[in-house]
């Protein structure tokens, strides 16, 4: 019974809709009607500012990372702290705070592998932020990030999280088709800082 009670406040942290209460509480405005209408960081951070974006991300940051931490909180032993996690991600995806609407869970996959690894989640958000900064887009950032991080797992052996990144990167690519479209048709929104950014506003 305590096992699926966490696991239900696992799914109700991840479903905490940051983005959206935040845009309406302090902007009066529905972040899921502006922009690429996602709750998420990057859309946060086009249409709110970079100090709205930045408190979206911590906070979907920590969703992952205390959902899998309520094992160890709670004195679980037996069920993987992952597992947790992966409730979260679910909750990010598919909130009931949202009309069983989400995010493309980046940030909560990440605060789900600070908690398990982080060195790893060191190397993600390094990743992340480079990648950004090289094409000025967060979607390819994300989708070169997590296969990145899943080849560092596999190569340190551990491979049930190795399995766990493998479907979080089907998955991550997923959400993203949209995004793949506009890189192909290559109108894909762009972040306001990076090279790209900087190459298309100097010609």
């Amino acid at each position: 019974m305590k096992i699926t009670i966490l696991l239900i406040v696992a799914y109700l942290l991840g479903a905490i809709p940051n983005g959206i209460w935040i845009g309406k509480v302090f902007f009066n405005k529905d972040i899921t009607k502006l922009g690429s209408g996602n709750m998420g960081t990057t859309n946060t951070f086009r249409e709110l500012g970079k100090t709205a974006g930045a408190v979206v991300m911590v906070l979907d940051i920590l969703k992952g990372t205390i959902a899998t931490l309520l094992p160890t909180f709670f004195h679980i032993s037996n069920v993987s702290p992952i597992v947790f996690g992966l409730f979260a991600v679910l909750g990010h995806t598919l909130s009931i705070f949202a009309k069983f609407k989400g995010g493309k869970a980046v940030a909560t996959s990440a605060g789900m592998l600070l908690a398990i690894h982080p060195i790893l989640f060191l190397c993600a958000f390094i990743f992340e932020i480079s990648f950004t900064y090289l094409t000025s887009m967060v979607s390819v950032a994300s989708m070169i990030s997590f296969p990145l991080i899943t080849i560092l797992i596999l190569l340190d052996h551990d491979y049930v999280l190795g399995v766990i990144g493998i479907i979080l990167t089907i998955f991550i690519f997923i959400k993203h088709r949209s995004n793949i479209q506009r890189i192909k048709e290559g109108n894909e929104n762009l972040v306001p800082f990076g090279l790209v950014y900087k190459h298309q506003n100097n010609k």
